[in-house]
């Protein structure tokens, strides 16, 4: 306890640290006060409690922090922002403009932004629209204003709102601490979490299974959390020796560093299009009637059956070998090391180090996507075996993933700002290490999310 109380007067001590903080809780403030600001129009009393809880856009609401389900001006919260990114991300590979840019430095980097704001812009105006069309019905509107009025109106204020919430997050990186979108989707995940507690506790103690169930779940949640901080920060390090280089008077090279291959370079994202591609199966009894009474199709859009699961796995699997060849290059890698005069001991430069690399990349893949399909089921199995399903969900999947890596995250910049200082670190032995930046074609990239 000592430790701590003095860790955190180191910190309040850091002027720029203490400012930094105090900023980054003031901007998260203003996004959850935002969070409660309902559309122009809307009937706050007549929106359901049920409303945006169950499937696809359950997920969106626990990432916008409720504000989904409160029609709130920040309902779509950051998520096409996110899309932006992945699809930008994604132009990179395929289109060579893009490319070219994620090649400029610092100037590529300021045009692929434009880029991203400028699809944002698109993306959430679309959203908006279908936000308006399905999840707000005519009897939540007031009566006293004209639906064409109401409808433009609200697509501007939620486009408006998702950009606000944008630079929101950007003023967080500039001026407070950790990455600025990644904290406000913690943020959002975080404040459904006292709810879901509660819930759990209450239904518990209430007669489902007792006081020592629920201790009991609290123990497995633990060690899920621990599992998913093991899969977070698991890398393969990769020796790398530079060749000696003697330039005028200084010596340059000559030293052995390493690369780290991550055994989950892919992150959450696969995932997220398992998740989207998931969804199609419980459409399906809605889209064709005749056949929602099928044993197949009933076990498929139950999210809890064996079936489901397993295809659901599957994809994950695929998924991250899928993201991994698309974002880590390891031909790039090969002839950046070799202009550099690095090369792996024991292994010929060029073609030779970029199969080594690509076959150490594939088996630390297997393991780290086996992990993370079983992360992202375990809520399943924790809904099906009697946890309330909204506590459920921070048992593994997105969400959970999403906080370890964003705490990791904030938490090696303070530690970075304490060691710069001369003070101690966070923690008695080593150091906190977040998600570091995954090499790819262009370099380094830091997480989407």
């Amino acid at each position: 306890m000592r430790k701590l109380f003095t860790t955190l007067s180191n910190i309040w001590k850091i002027e720029d640290l203490r400012v930094r903080i105090i900023n980054t809780l003031l901007f998260l403030l203003i996004y959850r006060i935002g969070s409660y600001v309902v559309l122009p129009g809307v009937i706050y009393s007549s929106l359901s409690d049920g409303q945006g809880k169950e499937g696809l856009v359950g997920l969106l609401n626990m990432f916008a922090g409720g504000s989904f389900s409160r029609a709130s001006i920040f309902a779509l919260g950051v998520m096409p922002y996110i899309s932006a990114s992945i699809v930008v991300q994604l132009l990179g590979i395929a289109v060579p403009y893009f490319t070219k840019l994620q090649k400029e430095g610092e100037s590529g980097r300021n045009k692929l932004n434009q880029w991203t704001r400028y699809l944002t812009i698109g993306i959430t105006a679309l959203q908006a629209v279908g936000y308006v069309k399905s999840q707000l019905q005519p009897n939540q509107i007031s009566p006293e204003i004209n639906a064409f009025t109401f409808n433009l109106m609200s697509v501007v204020i939620l486009t408006a709102g998702t950009l606000f919430v944008m630079w929101l997050g950007e003023k967080i990186t500039d001026k407070g601490i950790g990455n600025g979108i990644s904290l406000i989707i913690m943020v959002g995940i975080i404040a459904q979490l006292p709810g879901a507690f509660l819930t759990e506790f209450s239904v518990r103690t209430g007669g489902k299974g007792g006081l020592i169930t629920f201790i009991v779940e609290l123990i497995a949640l633990i060690g899920v959390v621990m599992l998913t901080i093991l899969i977070v920060q698991g890398t393969r390090k990769v020796g790398v020796q530079y060749a000696k280089r003697i330039v005028g008077n200084k010596q340059y090279g000559g030293v052995r560093q390493y690369i780290p291959l991550k055994v989950n370079a892919a992150g959450v994202m696969p995932i997220i299009f398992a998740q989207a591609l998931m969804f199609i199966p419980a459409y399906i009894p809605q889209l064709f009637p005749s056949i929602s009474t099928n044993p197949i199709v009933m076990s498929m859009a139950n999210y809890t059956s064996w079936a489901h699961n397993l295809l659901f796995a599957v994809l994950i699997i695929v998924f991250t070998y899928f993201y991994t060849a698309i974002t880590i290059n390891p031909n790039q890698m090969a002839d950046d090391m070799k202009k550099n005069g690095g090369f792996i001991p024991g292994v010929k430069p060029g073609r030779t180090t970029s199969e080594f690399i690509d076959g150490i990349i594939s088996r630390i893949t297997l393991p780290g996507s086996i992990f993370l399909a079983i992360i992202a089921i375990i809520p399943a199995f924790a809904s099906a075996i009697g946890v309330q399903p909204i506590f459920s969900r921070f048992f593994g999947g997105t969400s959970l993933i999403i906080l370890v890596g964003v705490v990791l995250d904030t938490l090696q910049q303070i530690e970075s700002h304490l060691l710069m200082r001369h003070y101690d670190g966070l923690m008695k032995t080593g150091r906190i290490t977040g998600r570091t930046a995954t090499p790819t074609s262009a370099g380094t990239t830091p997480p989407v999310i």
